[in-house]
């Protein structure tokens, strides 16, 4: 295994590598990534109209797939917890709450294709 520290689009990952057997039958393991920090959010398009939206955005860090949506509207959380995860490249990156509140809308669905930057939710 091998340990690397990658930064994409702002966001810094520690990233773990294990090397694949040479039996040639078998692809290498693919890499699992770990954020360090909150993503940085880029720009993005004006938010959808959602009705008690809070004032703080959780954006996305990286173009994908909504793959999960990990809070629901009304739940606490803390800052660094877990709002949404997008799957890009095969990696499930977690999108984290910038700061302790109370998930106000969740502005995506399962499926959903998103832009680096997008609104997935919002807190209070």
């Amino acid at each position: 295994m091998k340990n690397y520290t990658i930064t994409v689009n702002g966001n810094v990952y520690d990233v773990v590598v294990e090397e694949g057997t040479s039996t040639g039958a078998s692809a290498p393991a693919a890499p699992k990534a770990a954020p360090k920090a909150a993503p940085k959010a880029a720009p993005a398009a004006a938010p959808k109209a959602a009705g008690g939206a809070g004032s703080i955005r959780v954006e996305a860090g990286a173009a994908g797939k909504v793959f999960k949506i990990e809070a629901s509207v009304g739940q606490a959380v803390k800052a660094g917890d877990a709002v949404v995860i997008v799957e890009a490249m095969k990696m499930e990156i977690p999108v984290v709450a910038p700061q302790d509140g109370t998930v106000a809308s969740i502005d995506v669905a399962v499926g959903d294709a998103v832009e680096a930057g997008a609104l997935l939710a919002t807190l209070n």
